[in-house]
């Protein structure tokens, strides 16, 4: 969805902060879905593999031209999915509002409604570096992020949900106190999130607006907070990105022998690899729909799917502890 967004530094240095590519062609192979609107559901379900691509279907919603109207600062993006199309039930027409404020605010409210009763889980997809889009690992490991979240989902070892969770505490997961990402990826068994993590108190409380996250890339001062209605963020920090010397990582002692080479060129021919930028997913519970546990993520004629997400962008000049 997003495909460029500028913010200048403490220094009034200008950057474009989103990966992307410079047209719609960009990237044939689907390399990546760096620029994207989801699919009907976007998170795991049991007996489905996972891919490099989320939504469980083969073609994302991300794959067709939306009908756009734009009034003033906000455009509004309207799409049908029609009755079983990759095996969804139900004509599904969906509306993505999204627009920039004056307060230096990106919002996108996405509402559904179905003929037939089906589950909807969708989200934004956008990677961003706050010192660049084409400053790859190394800065990106220089950020620091506080999430408002006490705990994960559990997954299995085949990267399905369980229904159960995971305390963050003392563990690399624990974002509460503000931890710069290179260090918590070097802690992670992966080498890197790709995590679902449960927004403090969601699961307990109505549908409501709730601070998530705030990211701060500390030597430009570029700060991004993310705002949400939805229980849950996916923190993913673009492991499926080319690393073309296997050996991008937080403790790699020397990484320029690798700058050159990648797979995935993006804008002004910027080479996007492994680590190279962050996502933060809001979405509903995965595999809600086979825990009893969880929010019921089907939606039935007559109402109405909504999901508000809005991304804050600001410059920070003090010191960050």
């Amino acid at each position: 969805m997003l495909t460029s967004v500028t913010v200048p530094s403490k220094d009034g240095h200008v950057k474009d902060i989103v990966l992307g590519f410079d047209n719609i062609d960009g990237n044939p192979d689907n390399a990546i879905p760096i620029v994207k609107t989801s699919s009907l559901f976007i998170s795991l379900l049991k007996d489905i593999r996972r891919t490099e691509i989320l939504p469980i279907g083969t073609i994302g919603f991300d794959k067709f031209v939306w009908d756009a109207f734009i009034d003033g600062t906000t455009v509004y993006l309207t799409h049908v999915s029609q009755d079983d199309f990759e095996g969804y039930p139900g004509t599904v027409l969906t509306t993505a509002e999204c627009t920039f404020s004056d307060n230096n605010e990106f919002a996108m409210r996405i509402t559904a409604v179905s003929n037939k009763p089906t589950i909807i889980n969708m989200s934004n997809h956008s990677y961003f570096n706050l010192a660049g889009h084409d400053k790859g690992c190394k800065e990106l490991y220089k950020h620091k992020m506080t999430m408002n979240a006490d705990k994960i989902s559990k997954i299995s070892e085949e990267q399905i949900p369980t229904g159960e969770f995971l305390d963050v505490g003392d563990t690399e997961f624990d974002f509460r106190l503000s931890q710069y990402m290179g260090d918590a990826i070097s802690k992670t068994k992966t080498n890197g999130f790709d995590h679902n993590f449960c927004i403090t108190s969601a699961l307990t409380q109505a549908q409501q607006l709730r601070f998530v996250a705030r990211v701060i890339h500390p030597e430009s001062g570029r700060t991004m907070e993310v705002y949400s209605d939805q229980p849950n963020v996916l923190f993913y920090t673009s492991n499926n990105l080319p690393d073309p010397c296997g050996n991008i990582s937080p403790d790699a002692e020397n990484l320029s022998h690798c700058d050159n080479s990648s797979n995935v060129v993006g804008k002004n021919g910027a080479l996007y690899k492994k680590h190279g930028a962050f996502c933060l997913e809001t979405q509903n519970f995965p595999d809600a729909v086979h825990h009893d546990n969880f929010p019921s993520i089907v939606l039935n004629p007559g109402k109405l799917y909504r999901h508000e997400m809005i991304y804050k962008f600001g410059v920070f000049s003090g010191a960050v502890n």
